[in-house]
């Protein structure tokens, strides 16, 4: 693959790093599942637009595989995020969403589209431990909560890796801006019946809709479709890499915007999720991981 891709993804990960601030600003205020369902109804009127000006027709004879998608790869992880952001720090969301690519891996070997190495089993089990540390011993006190927000988080990271071999199955049968528009729809439509419940007792700040709003139009719509053209050429493994580069990035917004503490454990935890991910993938931007399928 033509090295133009790896720094796509690079470009993506810094834009998808600020997800999970975002969304600590949106979910306590609007709620978790409101939050989730306002995103994408941002993020399919953004890509509604975009179809329209280019043409291009919804790929309604594909709605079961793009419901399918709309759960596993936006509507279900999306909405655990939210839900985790209510006690989970940033930083902490922004590490382990990276466990999406351990759950990647053993999605794209179950479906024959990776092969399991004994490195990439290794790469499992370390990015299991680094999360582990990560939970329980970070600069925050381990409370009841705090450990389940972080499972909802992991939950959250499981769908979206899962969902990557199946996007990848997806482009050989639509284009990527049809994929994009039409499993945000679906996921909206998922959404509705908990945005409905969470309604009542949400608070429309500014701040909060302008934050859904970021997340929606760039990190969900334009950012996703820009995603989806690069999954096209590079294997499933290799597309989720910009989860953990979005890592270091999503760590670096919450220091610098929330002031949310860090310390060395924490570092040393996502140290090793950080190398798992690398063991896992192979990464780098002329390696062989980054080939065309």
């Amino acid at each position: 693959m033509k090295a133009k891709y790896f720094f796509q993804l690079v470009a993506l990960s810094g834009l998808w790093g600020m997800s999970f601030m975002l969304t600590r600003i949106s979910a306590p205020a609007l709620g978790p599942n409101l939050s989730a369902a306002m995103r994408m109804l941002m993020a399919t009127l953004t890509l509604a637009s975009i179809m329209r000006a280019l043409k291009q027709p919804w790929p309604f004879a594909h709605w079961r595989e793009l419901l399918l998608l709309g759960f596993l790869a936006v509507a279900g992880p999306h909405a655990l995020y939210s839900l985790s952001a209510l006690n989970l720090p940033a930083g902490y969301g922004s590490l382990l969403t990276v466990m999406s690519v351990v759950f990647g891996a053993f999605a794209s070997s179950w479906l024959k589209e990776e092969t399991l190495t004994a490195t990439k089993m290794a790469g499992c089990l370390l990015g299991f431990a680094g999360a582990a540390l990560v939970i329980r011993l970070g600069p925050v006190e381990p409370t009841p909560a705090l450990i389940g927000a972080a499972l909802v988080c992991v939950a959250g990271a499981a769908f979206s890796g899962i969902s990557t071999p199946y996007l990848k199955r997806a482009m050989s049968r639509m284009e990527p801006l049809a994929v994009t528009g039409g499993m945000h729809a679906t996921a909206l439509l998922l959404l509705i019946p908990g945005a409905i419940h969470d309604l009542p007792s949400a608070h429309f700040s500014v701040k909060a809709l302008g934050a859904v709003t970021v997340l929606g139009v760039a990190t969900s719509g334009m950012a996703y479709w820009l995603y989806m053209r690069v999954v096209r050429y590079v294997t499933p493994v290799a597309a989720l890499s910009s989860t953990f580069m979005s890592t270091g990035f999503g760590v670096f917004w919450a220091v610098l915007l929330l002031d949310e503490p860090t310390g060395p454990v924490m570092l040393a935890g996502g140290g090793l999720i950080l190398l798992a991910c690398l063991l896992i993938s192979g990464l780098g931007p002329f390696t062989s991981t980054f080939r065309r399928s």
